[in-house]
C-alpha cells in the first residue's frame, strides 16, 4: 500500500517536473493503462479472452466525440455519459458472447469489434467514415471551469479517472463477486455446482470491463482531438491484450505498467526503425517463454511482495 501511495504522489507531481511533450506522452500512457486494466478484469480474473476489446475503446471515443461536437455538455459529463453508454452496449455484447466458451467466446468478441468497425467505416453522418471525427473540443467543465482545457489540467483529469477506476476494480476483485470470478477462472463447473449463476457473473464483468474501456476511449477523444476507425480495428485489440500479458495479468497494476512499457518501447524503437513491431514481437515471445507472470510478476519476486 505504501508503494501505491508513493506512485500516486509521483504521478501527481510529474507534470511539475516534466517537459510538455513528456506530460503528453504520460497522459496517453495513463489512458492506455486504464484500457488495459479494464481488459484484465476479463482476461486475468475470469479467463475470458477477448480479441475485440477495441470495440469498447472506439465506441467510447466516438460517443464522447459526437457529444462534445453536437451538444453543449461539459467535458466531464460527456466523458462519463459515454462510458455509461458503452457499458450498456457491453451488456448486449456480453449476453451474446457468453452463449459460447473458450475460443468461440474470443471469436464472438472479435466479430462484434469488426461489426462496429464496419458500421463506423460506413456511417458517415455519425462517425465521419474513414476520415473520422476531427476537431473534438475540450469543453469547459461545470461552473465554467477551464482547467481541463490545459495540458496539465487534462492530465489530472485522466489521472483521477485512472486512480478512481483502480480503486473500484480493487474493491471489486476483493469482494465476494471477485471470488466468484476467480472460481469461474479456475473451475467453472465447480462454481456452478456451488449454486452460482456463472453466466450472469460473466455478463456483469464484461459489461463493467466495457464501461471502463469506454471511459478510456472517452478520455482519449478530447485528448487527441479526433476519433477514427483505427481505434476499433482488431490489431489494436491485439495490442491491448499484449499489454495485459506483458504487464502481468490478474494484477490490475501489471496491465497499467504493461501499457506504459508498450508505449515507451514503441516510441523508442520507432525512432530507429519502421519495423519496431517485429522487435516488440520478439520481446513479447521472450516474456511468454521466460516470464509468463509479466513485468509486475518479476517486480514482485524481486522485492518479495
Amino acid at each position: 500500500m505504501r508503494g501505491l501511495v508513493i506512485a500516486a504522489i509521483l504521478l501527481a507531481a510529474a507534470p511539475l517536473g516534466l517537459p510538455p511533450f513528456a506530460t503528453t506522452l504520460l497522459t496517453e500512457a495513463l489512458i492506455l493503462g486504464l484500457l488495459a486494466m479494464s481488459l484484465d478484469l476479463m482476461v486475468g480474473y475470469t479467463r475470458l479472452i477477448s480479441f475485440g476489446h477495441a470495440a469498447a475503446y472506439g465506441l467510447g471515443a466516438y460517443a464522447c466525440g459526437d457529444l462534445l461536437i453536437h451538444t453543449r455538455l461539459p467535458l466531464p459529463f460527456a466523458i462519463f455519459l459515454s462510458a455509461s453508454i458503452t457499458g450498456i452496449v457491453g451488456i448486449g455484447v456480453a449476453w451474446v458472447c457468453t452463449l459460447a466458451k473458450g475460443v468461440s467466446f474470443s471469436m464472438l468478441t472479435l466479430a462484434f469489434a469488426q461489426l462496429l468497425y464496419a458500421i463506423a467505416f460506413k456511417w458517415t453522418a455519425v462517425t465521419g467514415a474513414s476520415d473520422g471525427l476531427a476537431g473534438i473540443p475540450r469543453r469547459v467543465g461545470p461552473f465554467g471551469l477551464t482547467q481541463f482545457q490545459t495540458r496539465n489540467g487534462y492530465y489530472y483529469l485522466v489521472l483521477g479517472c485512472l486512480l478512481g477506476a483502480y480503486a473500484f476494480c480493487r474493491v471489486l476483485v476483493r469482494s465476494p463477486f471477485g471470488a466468484v470470478l476467480r472460481g469461474i477462472r479456475e473451475n467453472e463447473p465447480k462454481t456452478i455446482s456451488l449454486g452460482y449463476n456463472t453466466r450472469l457473473c460473466k455478463i456483469a464483468i464484461v459489461a463493467i470491463s466495457f464501461m471502463l474501456g469506454g471511459l478510456s476511449g472517452a478520455l482519449y477523444a478530447p485528448f487527441a482531438g479526433f476519433a477514427n476507425t483505427d481505434l476499433l480495428f482488431w490489431l489494436f485489440s491485439g495490442q491491448v491484450l499484449i499489454m495485459v500479458i506483458v504487464g502481468g495479468q490478474g494484477t490490475l497494476l501489471g496491465p497499467i505498467v504493461g501499457a506504459a512499457f508498450f508505449m515507451l518501447l514503441e516510441h523508442v524503437l520507432s525512432q530507429y526503425t519502421d519495423s519496431w513491431a517485429l522487435f516488440f514481437g520478439l520481446i513479447f515471445i521472450g516474456f511468454i517463454t521466460f516470464a509468463p507472470d509479466g513485468i509486475w510478476g518479476l517486480f514482485r519476486r524481486r522485492v518479495r511482495i
